[in-house]
């Protein structure tokens, strides 16, 4: 008997997969992962057993996949083209890690995922297993399977009495964790379409917000979020779960985007990160204050960009993204302190920061009459710092009179 490790989240496709994979042959393990998606998973094993799977793992991995994935990507400020903050990307090869590790303690030869032929989580699932194993074979049954559509699989789950919701009333595609929430198909596969209001679940809209704005304070330690307005967090997926439901009531976190996927093509992509979002903002922040402005500058051009683009394309276990760590790692030695932020229908602000390792000096920046500053020595710089272009200047200046002559 074949056997197979199946990431399972028990909607439509992967339900349908177990029953599809059992008719080949295949002992069907299945493995779903919490990592904050706030579904009730207690039913999880009762439905992947009446869908045909032999045995079927569900785990807690909120704070692993707080502090290892969403944490490293915060310290680098990766957006993807500058917008997304990598919410279902950084989910994959955590999923994917496990699947490999009951793979081998099962004893199967292959892993199975959910993922279409033209979506980015094929790839993401792909790399990293192969990475961490590259003897097992991943199965990719909707990328080979004879339905044409959702209503196909519908009327095939129907059939063998497979358990699942389907619904037109919401024709959205949804992916969550405690990160974010990712959100396709429907209506805004137009992109011209504005979203609508029932395809947020975390974020009321910005004109439904509060008529006051809130404020938060965030303090970190070492680069870690360690409290959210005085209230210290053990567990950083509680602080971020948190952080979430405070952001989200006042509509912060919305991104709607047209991203350039892997296998190129456009697609639009609705997303909601009130809490990444606030965590952002208050980490570049207090960044920018307790960095010198050599190191700030050359992570601000070298960081965020390549760790956004590597945890997007799949390469999360690769050398680069290790390197990558050690030095974001490095420079959040010195990430400490507090930053207040103001959330007002759909933006959050930055209005103080604080830091025992601030960089900021008063008596050099004021313009008081405790000003230390050396204005003389300001003279004297700016003669050496400009005498490239003012020699260039006479370069340019002396071949135009030539020239004229």
């Amino acid at each position: 008997m074949k056997r197979v490790i199946l990431a399972y989240s028990g909607g439509l496709d992967t339900s349908v997969i177990v029953r599809w994979l059992s008719e080949r042959g295949y002992e069907v393990i299945t493995y779903t992962a919490d990592v904050g998606q706030g579904e009730e998973l207690t039913e999880i094993p009762q439905k992947a057993k009446a869908s045909g799977a032999v045995d079927a793992i569900v785990e807690d991995l909120k704070e692993e996949f707080a502090r290892e994935y969403c944490l490293p990507t915060l310290r680098a400020l990766a957006l993807y083209e500058g917008r997304y903050p990598l919410t279902a990307s950084l989910s994959r090869p955590l999923i994917a890690k496990k699947l490999v590790e009951y793979a081998e303690k099962f004893g199967a030869d292959f892993v199975a995922h959910g993922s279409t032929g033209k979506g980015n989580d094929q790839v993401r699932f792909e790399l990293s297993v192969w990475a961490l194993n590259p003897n097992l074979e991943v199965l990719a049954p909707v990328r080979e399977w004879e339905f044409k559509s959702r209503e196909e699989e519908v009327e095939y789950a129907l059939r063998h009495q497979i358990p699942v919701k389907a619904t037109k009333d919401k024709p959205y595609s949804i992916d969550k964790n405690l990160w974010g929430i990712s959100i396709e198909c429907g209506p805004l596969e137009d992109p011209w379409t504005e979203p609508p209001e029932d395809a947020f679940e975390w974020t009321v809209s910005p004109e439904k917000a509060p008529n006051e704005p809130e404020y938060v304070e965030i303090t970190f330690e070492k680069g870690v979020p360690t409290q959210l307005n005085g209230k210290t967090y053990e567990k950083l997926s509680e602080l971020i779960l948190d952080l979430n439901r405070i952001a989200g009531r006042h509509g912060v976190g919305r991104i709607d985007m047209v991203e350039n996927r892997l296998v190129g093509i456009k697609s639009r992509e609705v997303y909601e990160a009130p809490g990444a979002t606030v965590l952002y903002k208050a980490y570049q922040d207090l960044l920018s204050l307790t960095t010198d402005r050599w190191t700030f500058h050359y992570f601000l051009t070298h960081i965020p960009h390549e760790y956004a683009k590597l945890v997007y394309e799949g390469l999360w276990f690769s050398p680069l993204r290790t390197a990558l760590d050690a030095f974001t790692e490095s420079i959040a030695q010195f990430v400490n302190g507090t930053v207040r932020l103001k959330l007002y229908k759909g933006h959050a602000q930055v209005v103080g920061r604080k830091s025992p390792n601030s960089l900021y000096v008063e008596d050099l920046a004021t313009y008081s009459e405790k000003d230390a500053f050396d204005h003389k020595a300001g003279a004297q710089f700016t003669k050496v710092f400009g005498l490239p272009l003012k020699v260039l200047g006479r370069v340019k200046n002396a071949h135009s009179g030539s020239s004229d002559r």
